[in-house]
């Protein structure tokens, strides 16, 4: 035997840690003669030969069986020159395989890839690290890489080598941290974790931290995935984003869904719809509905239902329950090429703990903090990303670009934004450890987040990125040039909050919350804002948004929802509507039951349903509420301080005062006459009536529209005398004629 005794028992221990510097070809002087040495470590194999394949005839040589779990070893004589071969193994039971040696390749990985790696700058490391089919020189095979800068040896492990550590251990590529070994014929569909001894000799397997797919719990292996491999046909849908490119203010109106729980097949166990089953039917009702856009909850693998997805583990892999990575693809694609959006919810913010994923990844605290005041998430029982290291970093970073890249998508939603930006976030004194300066604010994150939207906008122009921010943290939307955290659309949970507020009450003392109703319009152009109703508002105690409304009986709450949705969709801001509260659901939302579209048959659901359709559809084909909604110029109140009638009425118009719209919110109980000043004479077409029978009203209105009238009010020369329903918001849109 060649091979020194202590490599020998570290291979066969799984405790090498340059498996690379003894397995494969080596030039060696042996007994005074120069010539190569061939070592193999393989499982499954009773004997094996080297075959010199650049040689004609190919040159074979017995390989002399060192140890019974698979380690041979040849001196081959007179070869000075490292050269071309291959081995052919044959096992106990007569079975003869003949392969490309492991470790007769090159790294995968060049320098360059590595210092912009650990540098936070490889933009697009997805493409490196992870598992990859890739052809060298015309040998197929999977490329391995992952970071794991403490571990003393690592391994991949799959179906394809008995989860044994032993027999494809990596290649540490020095100082980066990063690990490699490339797999001759291994291909596509291949299950595969990485195993870690780590500096004090425990083990760890963990699963992929780029895998592009993952199988299903109780399982969490990688699958060997390709992610390019879907053919698009969206080029129409991406150029007219391209073109569209810095037009913020246009209509965004999203509908916000949980594909598990959106729709189910009843006749099929309750099974939740695959993504080409989901696809057609959402894009069905996008377009009927109005909606611009669908947000879809966190796809990315998860390994518990109950986290509704914001608990990662696969952070570059749709999750399996709805299809493989080509069947998401192909679910974007269609939607596109319906003319429907497709936004994702990203969570960077934390990470669950599983001893699989992330946590402790080579034995340290690898990309987490170490002190838990930092690391740990008080509210979640989650680690939080260390955001200050550079390829942590970079893996935050490149994992947004690669859902743009792989799968087109048309923005992401920034999941607990707040959580990022302070040290405090959800602490007590004492609990948390103050930045350079001695501030609350998390400057390694709020850099971060400047990176990845800045770089977003740079390779995908149109791309939304959308914070949900729940302080008054400033320049949120604000471009990072100018000091901004550089988000597109920042979601309005002030306005949600204090509307709600006021719905919440019954309408005789509503009068006492007029403020909530109007004190959203003092920051209302600080950023720019979605107006939301979300998953968030209907869990957890909280009631459906049909039973949030202050009021005793089933019509009277439909009523009010109707009002509120058209105040909403007349006030400034982009629009978001969690499914099943366009239809009023009665119950919560629960994760693992379809919504309940029965209840659409009952026109106090119905209605609501079909109200929103019409406030989608004017919201689009009106530039006045659909392009207008950053322009301070397009919004002014002309009544808003009475709240002894519930009222409140305001404009929006163009800049020009070309096209002007009053909306007029009565959100009493009691029908009432009641004049509104307008700032021009003409007729007012009563456009949108939240009373109306169609949407399951009392159909009391206006007969269509009202003419105006020589009446000073609201300091106005012109006025109309309107008949108010109750609970009920008007929308009226001036011509110069009726």
């Amino acid at each position: 035997m060649i091979l020194p005794k202590t490599d020998f028992e570290a291979l066969l221990h799984a405790r090498h840690g340059s498996a690379h510097s003894v397995l494969g070809m080596h030039p060696i002087t042996y007994r005074r003669s120069r010539g190569l040495v061939v070592r193999a470590l393989l499982r499954d194999a009773a004997s094996c030969e080297v075959i010199l394949v650049d040689q004609s005839p190919p040159a074979v040589f017995p390989m002399k069986v060192l140890a019974p779990e698979g380690l041979f070893e040849v001196f081959i004589p007179k070869h000075p020159e490292v050269c071309g071969y291959e081995l052919r193994a044959t096992s106990a039971s007569g079975a003869v395989r003949q392969f490309r040696d492991p470790y007769c390749f090159l790294p995968t990985l060049g320098d360059q890839d590595l210092y912009l790696f650990n540098e936070g700058n490889e933009h697009r490391i997805y493409n490196k690290l992870g598992s990859h089919v890739r052809d060298l020189g015309g040998v197929v095979g999977t490329a391995f890489a992952v970071w794991a800068p403490s571990a003393h040896r690592v391994s991949v492990v799959g179906d394809f080598n008995g989860w044994d550590g032993r027999y494809h251990p990596m290649r540490s590529l020095g100082a980066s941290g990063v690990w490699e070994v490339f797999v001759p014929g291994l291909g596509a569909g291949a299950l595969y974790k990485f195993e870690i001894r780590d500096a004090h000799g425990g083990i760890r397997v963990k699963t992929d931290p780029y895998g592009t797919r993952f199988e299903s719990p109780p399982g969490n292996a990688a699958i060997v995935c390709p992610a390019d491999s879907h053919a698009w046909g969206d080029g129409d849908w991406m150029a007219r984003r391209l073109e569209r490119a810095g037009n913020l203010d246009r209509p965004v109106s999203i509908y916000e869904v949980h594909l598990g729980s959106w729709r189910r097949k009843p006749e099929e166990g309750n099974r939740p719809l695959t993504y080409r089953e989901a696809a057609p039917q959402l894009a069905d009702y996008a377009n009927e509905m109005g909606f611009t856009h669908i947000e879809v909850m966190p796809l990315a693998e998860h390994p518990f239902d109950g986290s509704w997805g914001y608990q990662v583990t696969g952070f570059f892999a749709p999750t399996y329950r709805f299809g493989t990575p080509d069947d998401f693809a192909w679910f974007v694609d269609h939607l596109h090429q319906r003319g429907v959006g497709v936004i994702l919810d990203w969570v960077p913010a934390h990470f669950p703990r599983d001893a699989f994923a992330l946590a402790e990844f080579d034995g340290t605290h690898l990309y987490e903090h170490a002190d838990p005041r930092q690391g740990a998430h008080m509210d979640w029982g989650t680690l939080i990303f260390n955001y200050g290291r550079n390829e942590v970093r970079c893996f935050l970073v490149a994992n947004a670009l690669a859902w743009f890249d792989r799968f087109h998508l048309d923005g992401l939603r920034v999941d607990a934004v707040a959580s990022m930006l302070y040290l405090d976030y959800s602490r007590g004194a004492g609990e948390w450890v103050p930045n350079r300066y001695g501030g609350r604010e998390n400057l390694e994150a709020i850099d971060f987040l400047r990176r990845v939207n800045d770089l977003v906008h740079h390779y995908y122009p149109g791309g939304l990125m959308i914070a949900e921010e729940s302080t008054s943290f400033p320049g949120v939307t604000k471009p990072t040039s100018e000091g901004g955290l550089g988000f597109d659309l920042k979601w309005n949970m002030g306005w949600m909050h204090d509307t709600l507020q006021y719905f919440s009450k019954e309408p005789i003392h509503r009068r006492f919350h007029q403020n909530d109703l109007t004190f959203g319009m003092l920051y209302q152009y600080a950023e720019r804002f979605v107006s939301v109703f979300s998953h968030d508002e209907v869990v957890h105690g909280k009631a459906s948004m049909l039973y949030k409304m202050g009021a005793w009986h089933i019509p009277e709450k439909a009523a009010n929802l109707r009002a509120l949705y058209a105040h909403m969709w007349a006030y400034p801001g982009k629009k978001l509507l969690f499914m099943g509260n366009e239809f009023a659901q009665a119950q919560e939302w629960n994760h693992a039951a379809s919504l309940d579209w029965h209840l659409c048959q009952y026109m106090d659901h119905e209605g609501v349903r079909r109200l929103v359709g019409d406030l989608n559809r004017l919201y689009v084909a009106e530039p006045v509420l659909g392009s207008n909604d950053f322009n301070p110029h397009g919004f002014r109140w002309i009544s808003c301080l009475d709240a002894d009638a519930n009222v409140v009425v305001y404009l929006r118009s163009d800049a020009s005062d070309q096209t002007l719209f009053v909306v007029v919110g009565h959100f009493g109980g009691s029908s009432r006459s009641y004049r509104v000043g307008v700032p021009r004479r003409g007729w007012w077409k009563e456009v949108i009536n939240s009373n109306s029978e169609y949407y399951g009203g009392s159909g009391l209105g206006n007969d269509g529209g009202r003419s105006s009238t020589e009446v000073p009010h609201d300091g106005y020369t012109q006025s109309i005398e309107l008949t108010l329903p109750p609970l009920t918001t008007m929308i009226f849109k001036w011509s110069a004629s009726g």
